[in-house]
């Protein structure tokens, strides 16, 4: 796989779960403001990853994807967030 497609799946994915999870009402000991800051900069991370793409800059692409995912995983350990990460599709026997 190139890096531009690996750039492009990592890219796809953290859009599916940023578009898809649900922020947990009154997680205990966090403030919806923190959390709200979190998922700010998660969502400016996959922009650069976006815009690094598009740019041909795959290395930098993949980097700023890798932060946003960081970035939600942590919310999710925290118990802020819930969302699961799409499964990875089978690969297709052959007929």
């Amino acid at each position: 796989m190139s890096l531009e497609e690996l750039a492009s799946k990592y890219i796809d994915t953290a859009d599916y779960v940023l578009k898809r999870m649900q922020v947990v009402e009154n997680p205990i000991g966090l403030s919806t403001g923190g959390i709200g800051k979190v998922i700010e900069h998660a969502k400016a991370y996959l922009d650069d990853a976006k815009y690094y793409r598009d740019k041909r800059g795959f290395e930098v692409s993949l980097t700023s994807v890798a932060y946003c995912e960081g970035l939600l995983d942590a919310l999710k350990m925290l118990g802020a967030v819930k969302f699961e990460w799409p499964a990875k599709p089978q690969p297709q026997k052959e007929k």
